[in-house]
């Protein structure tokens, strides 16, 4: 076996399941499971139309690249969303069955086993996959933390020894879990960073879709390369259908960037055997072609938002996100109690903050934090935030 493996991590889930298993949950409450971020909402029937009416298509084998018919499609989005015209089809955009299996598999691309002393960096608190795509590709992953107060990147937490180790940095933007969109300056700093160590930028951007103001969509990767006179040397950004159009089960996005690094990467996936369904395909063109059900989308969570903001608000230092569908709720007690709180008095399963973060730099950034995914219906997510509320005012000894 591959002894890389033993370095990994128990998912979140896993941790706080074990945890939830040794306890009773409320037996007032049918449970309100807030704590995945797995999207609820119908998938639009412009999406399953297309999916149903092509399955024929799976007669026959799919090309890693993609159909030209999705790469064209995908080219028109990124130009109509982020204003960068000229993106080449042909070698800057690849399709991907999802962005957690890409995101994973460029970490396997990107880095050398031949050179042990890599460095892969990465937001803190994160998504796992980046911190499994550094220890099973033999590299260090190294943090930086986000704070609540300041939850911007604060690239001096590294000294030059590391970034120049630094072969691979991870954004996730808007973040999870802190819904944190990254300003034009942190990309310039991010940017003049990479030229001038030579590290490649993975840019997550799969929450990007879901914001509440329809006049101002959270600044991508993509935008301020063009708005700095910037081309996509180093740069990989990722996207996703999952929750900008509610398939997750479909398994769909894209990478854009670099054509010398996406080069190599349709070489590692054609080995990998990671071409995308062409019924899938086909519902992918129908999805990236269809703004309508992304903007009733957005509706759906801006109406969340709004009732558990205002519920939550007497009780709590609660506060919209940026962007995405996560709350990042600040906790009166230990995160950890907190959240087995709400599980065996209110119902309630959130996720604690300490548990999607690393001690690094002296401190768990996630620590007295929880997050809370409003993935569910409009009155599942009222009720919880009722719940809650009922449980803050009253305390939680």
């Amino acid at each position: 076996m591959n002894p890389l493996l033993q370095k990994l991590h128990p998912y979140p889930f896993q941790k706080f399941g074990k945890i939830l298993a040794e306890i009773e949950p409320s037996q007032k409450h049918e449970l309100i499971r807030l704590s995945i971020g797995e999207p609820q909402h119908d998938t639009p029937k412009v999406i399953l139309d297309a999916l149903s009416n092509n399955l024929t298509d799976i007669a026959y084998y799919p090309a890693t690249q993609g159909s030209p018919e999705l790469r064209s499609t995908i080219k028109k989005w990124i130009e109509s969303r982020f204003g960068m015209t000229g993106i080449d089809p042909d070698c800057e955009i690849l399709p991907v069955n999802g962005t957690r299996e890409a995101l994973f598999a460029l970490g396997q691309v990107v880095l050398s086993p031949s050179n042990p002393d890599s460095v892969v960096v990465m937001p803190n608190p994160f998504y796992q996959i980046y911190e499994g795509a550094a220890l099973l590709s033999g590299a260090t992953p190294k943090f930086l933390n986000l704070g609540s107060s300041n939850p911007g990147w604060e690239l001096t937490q590294l000294d030059k020894s590391t970034w120049n180790k630094t072969k691979l940095l991870y954004v996730c933007n808007p973040g999870n879990p802190t819904g944190h969109v990254m300003s034009l300056s942190e990309w310039e700093e991010l940017f003049q960073f990479s030229d001038k160590y030579g590290f490649i930028i993975a840019s997550d951007e799969c929450y990007s879709e879901i914001y509440f103001d329809e006049g101002s969509p959270p600044l991508g990767a993509i935008t301020a390369a063009k708005s700095l006179g910037r081309d996509l040397t180093r740069l990989i950004v990722f996207s996703s259908l999952s929750k900008r159009s509610n398939v997750p089960g479909m398994r769909s996005g894209f990478v854009c960037g670099d054509a010398a690094v996406l080069k190599q990467f349709l070489l590692y996936r054609t080995y990998h055997g990671s071409a995308m369904s062409p019924a899938v395909q086909k519902a992918s063109i129908a999805a990236w072609s269809d703004e309508i059900h992304v903007k009733t989308n957005r509706t759906l969570y801006r109406d969340k938002f709004n009732s558990f903001v205002k519920t939550l608000k007497p009780h709590s230092s609660i506060q919209y996100p940026s962007a995405g569908f996560y709350v990042w709720l600040k906790t009166p007690i230990d995160d950890v109690e907190f959240a087995k709180k709400l599980y065996t008095k209110c119902g309630v399963v959130v996720l604690p903050g300490s548990l999607v973060a690393r001690e690094a730099h002296g401190v768990n950034p996630g620590e007295n934090h929880v997050r809370i995914a409003l993935v569910a219906t409009q009155k599942d997510c009222d009720e919880a935030a009722q719940r809650m509320a009922t449980l803050m005012s009253l305390g939680f000894d």
